[in-house]
């Protein structure tokens, strides 16, 4: 199970928080390519690996441009909570 590591700069984290199919995806994109940042995705299907018709999971592509953290980390058949990665 990967392990989110401590801070090491002064950065504060950006929340982008809303609706289902608003574009908060490609939002967070532009700003993460923008201020050198990364994602974390906290949707509560994006974890698991094999769930992606109808979760909307970032392509190959687009992880390619911008780190991004806690999808496809366990197997729908894992139990799952926040304890899991802290």
């Amino acid at each position: 199970m990967a392990r989110l590591q401590p801070a090491t700069s002064n950065l504060q984290p950006i929340l982008l928080a809303g609706p289902t199919a608003v574009g908060k995806s490609e939002i967070a994109m532009l700003l993460a390519e923008k201020v050198g940042g990364e994602i974390i995705s906290v949707d509560s299907m994006q974890v698991y690996r094999g769930l992606d018709i109808g979760t909307a999971k970032p392509s190959a592509q687009e992880r390619a441009r911008v780190p991004h953290h806690l999808i496809d980390v366990v197997a729908v058949t894992e139990p799952f909570n926040c304890r899991n990665i802290l």
